[in-house]
């Protein structure tokens, strides 16, 4: 048992690996280690300490804030479709550090249910940029080829000292945000006659659900252990530590599918 590789290690060279490939092979590799056992739970304080406080991405990747983003253009026009789904390729890519932070950060507080969840959501998060990278290519295109924003890494950052906050922002705002758009976004792609590019939203659609769900269960679990109600603690964190709004409309039945009911956003709804 002694002999195994820490996971800490194997999920700190994750976040450093910075090419893109690299990083969807290290990322699938340590949930894949862990999976079989191959990996010791070592996480604690100083494992948490040692993650790195911005994960390394592809050299000359151009980040800008949100608000200094190029317009996309229409979306039926070529530069319209490349910058869909380059803009989507960068969500998934930073979603696998998300993914493998949490894991990194908090896995030591929250014990090896919680690693295992995440982690799987990691290799997840791999496959999708890994699908968007390729639907790039078949556009003559590729990641890195167009500006991309830095506000969801700044998420993480704001959340980096509280389990709770990070549960909160993460899986229940920014990827349950996803569920409310992606469907609208696949029908549009499906009715310009791109049924493999449908099918990579669907996909992505599915497994965001579960993603969602899985941010759920954690966060009722931290509620609980503060002795607080689940809906309340989420408001309170959400107006602490995220500064965007959470605007309708909502993919209802798709929040409810993962745990996320009404009661958590109703009242936060601008």
């Amino acid at each position: 048992m002694s002999g195994k590789p820490g996971l800490s290690l194997a999920i700190r060279k994750a976040l450093l690996t910075g090419e893109a490939g690299g990083k969807v092979f290290a990322a699938r590799q340590v949930a894949r280690d862990w999976r079989l056992g191959r990996l010791r739970f070592d996480l604690g304080e100083a494992e948490a300490a040692s993650m790195p406080d911005r994960p390394v991405w592809p050299e000359g990747l151009d980040l800008l804030p949100p608000s200094q983003m190029p317009k996309r253009g229409k979306g039926g026009s070529e530069r319209g479709r490349i910058a869909l789904w380059h803009a989507l390729a960068h969500i998934e890519f930073v979603a696998i550090d998300l993914a493998l932070d949490i894991v990194g950060r908090f896995g030591g507080q929250m014990g090896e249910e919680f690693a295992s969840d995440f982690l799987g959501v990691a290799a997840d998060e791999a496959m999708h940029f890994a699908l968007l990278d390729r639907k790039l290519a078949s556009l003559g295109s590729q990641y890195g080829a167009l500006p991309a924003h830095d506000g969801l890494w700044q998420a993480a950052r704001d959340t980096a000292g509280d389990v709770g906050a990070r549960l909160a922002v993460v899986p229940m705002v920014l990827e349950a945000r996803g569920l409310d758009v992606t469907p609208a976004t696949r029908d549009r792609v499906a009715s310009s006659g791109d049924s493999r590019g449908a099918q990579i939203l669907q996909r992505i659609l599915d497994d965001e659900i579960r993603h969602v769900a899985l941010g759920t269960k954690h966060f009722s679990r931290v509620a609980a252990a503060r002795g607080e109600n689940p809906p309340e603690l989420w408001r309170k964190l959400v107006e602490s530590h995220f500064a965007g709004a959470i605007k309708p409309p909502f993919n209802d039945s798709a929040r409810r599918s993962a745990g996320l009911s009404l009661e958590f956003y109703g009242a936060l709804a601008s």
